[in-house]
């Protein structure tokens, strides 16, 4: 993908979808948190499922610190990796009681010196709850920005970095929504929708575009 093709890129992911947002669930900042952590190697819909009954009973840190590890468990045990998911979940909500005043922080640093949370849960806090225009790059993501040319990359950080140098500041806020939404709807692991693609043309890897136009709505709902 070159230069010239990237704002169009997104001007068309804009408009198939103006007002991008994460399909995990939350009311709360800190909900937030606690769903992202929760949803490293899991899908959102599993991660919605176990947090529906957890943040009936817990949504705030000492409510959650008050579960006791094995208490948060018993709500997350459909999740892969619940155990160390659970120990994380409960040490992050006495760091937060004891060293932010009960708050999730607004800094990359103190993010990720919570216990679970690595760059991209980092950077999803910072993107959706305090609207920096950071670029959590999943596994979607990840494909996307080298199946595209938009952002190649060996690592996830070579993906992320490449991202905030080509993509356009009018767009960056929400940039990762589009792609990580294009990646799980339309640009699909092993068989990709080329043929259903709004942005096909943009793309270095395309082939069923020049047979099939684009068709596919970006928007999953």
């Amino acid at each position: 993908m070159n230069s010239a093709q990237i704002e169009p890129f997104f001007a068309v992911l804009k408009a198939a979808n103006p007002q991008p947002a994460s399909e995990l669930e939350y009311s709360s900042v800190f909900e937030l948190l606690a769903a992202v952590l929760l949803s490293a190697q899991a899908t959102d819909v599993s991660v919605n499922k176990a947090t529906r009954r957890l943040f009936a009973v817990a949504n705030t840190p000492a409510r959650m610190l008050a579960l006791g590890t094995e208490g948060i468990a018993e709500y997350i045990k459909s999740i892969g990796l619940f155990r160390t998911k659970a120990r994380n979940l409960h040490e992050t909500c006495r760091i937060l009681i004891e060293r932010h005043g009960g708050q999730v922080p607004s800094t990359r640093e103190a993010l990720e010196a919570l216990p679970g949370v690595g760059r991209k849960t980092a950077n999803v806090v910072l993107n959706v709850a305090f609207g920096e225009p950071t670029m959590a790059v999943d596994t979607h993501i990840f494909r996307v920005g080298n199946r595209t040319g938009l952002a190649p990359g060996k690592t996830a950080l070579e993906v992320e970095m490449r991202l905030l140098e080509r993509v356009p500041e009018a767009y960056r806020v929400d940039a990762h929504h589009w792609l990580i939404l294009h990646g799980r709807y339309v640009c699909l692991a092993r068989r990709p929708l080329c043929e259903e693609c709004l942005v096909a043309p943009f793309c270095d890897s395309r082939p069923f575009y020049e047979h099939s136009p684009p068709a596919r709505h970006l928007n999953p709902a």
